[in-house]
């Protein structure tokens, strides 16, 4: 039994030193501060297709046990230090989804976060762009629009398209699930963009996807100019999805709203409703800087830069051996 050593090599820990060293030096020059916030929080993510880890803390001020979960991201305590006026920030951490292992996943990973006081998400994706080229060498990236993209490489309007024509696009690239008709259009896009999109795009240079559906916004403002599009970009590379950015929305109102909805979708789906991050929303209401912020895979990068084909080359001890 050899299930006691790690999966890493010892010039993978070598080259994820030098890369953080890299990604803290990228920041230093450009005065953003390195912060730190819980692991562990009372509420958490609504999002359906997100789950945490939760642990019962037996301990707590009144003395009753409170369910405690495990960051999904950092994002909401880090915009609570953006309401105490932090300026701008990043941070390096854990964080943990309640998923399967994976060529690109585990579930505990390392994550980058950085919150950008006065940028747009556009102003974003160039700063984002620039630590790619410091820590990967690419080329100048590729930007390109949800709606183009779908336009450019299947040959419909993502924004105005029937699910019957989904459907129909779902059936000429070969994307065989059960019952696809019960899918909502969401759901249909989505298996559209991972399964026909992502493979082909990013792979000779980074690409940046903006102006995701107004349906799936998640914490980005919707689009003033457009508003059945979102502020929202993902950018691929060589097969990975590195990194998820947003325009940030400030409204408490629409924030929560947007949160009880989510539960509802979860309610619908069978799922567990989730605790809303109270004191998160009272940060909101205090006031939220305008700002972007964007959230990478300390990982997924570390992969890309030493060419590894599984997340467990760069990782000591995944959760098969933890």
């Amino acid at each position: 039994m050899n299930d006691w050593q790690p999966t890493s090599s010892h010039d993978s820990r070598i080259a994820r030193a030098h890369l953080l060293r890299s990604i803290r030096h990228f920041f230093y020059t450009r005065e953003v501060l390195e912060v730190e916030t819980p692991l562990l929080s009372s509420g958490t993510v609504t999002d359906e297709h997100l789950d945490a880890f939760y642990t019962r803390f037996n301990h707590s001020h009144d003395g009753k046990p409170v369910d405690l979960y495990l960051q999904t991201s950092p994002e909401f305590a880090m915009k609570r230090l953006l309401c105490d006026q932090s300026g701008a920030i990043y941070q390096i951490c854990k964080a943990f989804r309640h998923e399967g292992e994976g060529r690109w996943h585990n579930p505990e990973f390392t994550m980058l976060e950085w919150y950008r006081p006065g940028f747009d998400h556009h102003a974003l994706m160039q700063e984002v762009d620039a630590l790619l080229i410091e820590t990967l060498g690419t080329d100048a990236s590729e930007m390109v629009s949800y709606q183009d993209v779908f336009q450019s490489r299947l040959g419909i309007d993502p924004l105005t398209a029937t699910d019957d024509m989904l459907l129909a696009k779902m059936a000429d690239c070969n994307i065989n699930i059960s019952s696809p008709e019960q899918l909502d259009k969401d759901s249909k896009l989505q298996l559209l963009f991972a399964m026909a999109i992502e493979p082909a795009i990013g792979q000779e240079r980074p690409c940046f996807v903006f102006g995701f559906p107004a349906s799936q916004a998640s914490l980005a403002r919707i689009n003033t100019e457009d508003s059945r599009t979102a502020d929202r970009f993902e950018v691929y590379f060589k097969g990975a999805e590195l990194a998820n950015g947003f325009h940030e929305l400030s409204d408490a109102s629409e924030q929560e709203q947007r949160f009880e909805q989510d539960n509802e979708k979860r309610r619908n789906n069978g799922q567990s409703v989730k605790p809303i991050d109270t004191r998160f929303l009272s940060a909101l209401k205090s006031g939220l800087p305008h700002c972007a912020g964007v959230a990478l895979g300390i990982d997924r990068l570390l992969m890309l830069k030493i060419g590894a084909s599984h997340i467990k080359e760069v990782l000591n001890f995944p959760v098969s051996r933890a």
